[in-house]
């Protein structure tokens, strides 16, 4: 399964236990990996999105609750083979030191075990 479809699962799991977990409704997603494309259009974007405040490194998802001591939960989706880059490793050292909880999911399993236990804490 792709990323994009693991996280799409996550998001519906979120929507489908808002009742559990009303705070799932401020669950968002950060779209620093969407497709620009390619060519000069893909520039284009790429660097209007980046004057807008677009940063490499920053997880794909974001719940800003605060549980077990943390401000909120960021989530990198990952498939089952899936690494960190180099700027998703800073990025999210930097957050943790700031009091933030940061999950690297390899799947929507992982992701919604996460969720679920952050949201009981």
């Amino acid at each position: 399964m792709t990323e994009h479809a693991e996280q799409v699962a996550v998001i519906d799991w979120c929507y489908a236990n808002m009742r559990q977990y009303p705070q799932l409704d401020l669950i968002f997603a950060v779209p620093n990996g969407a497709m620009l494309g390619g060519g000069r259009l893909g520039a284009i974007r790429a660097n209007t999105l980046k004057a807008e405040g677009l940063r490499p490194g920053v997880p794909d998802l974001f719940l800003p609750v605060a549980r077990r001591a943390h401000h909120g939960l960021f989530i990198e989706m990952k498939t089952e083979r899936g690494r960190l880059s180099e700027n998703q490793k800073e990025y999210i050292a930097q957050v943790e030191q700031q009091g933030y909880y940061c999950a690297v999911c390899h799947g929507a399993d992982e992701a919604i075990e996460t969720i679920e236990w952050y949201m009981k804490g």
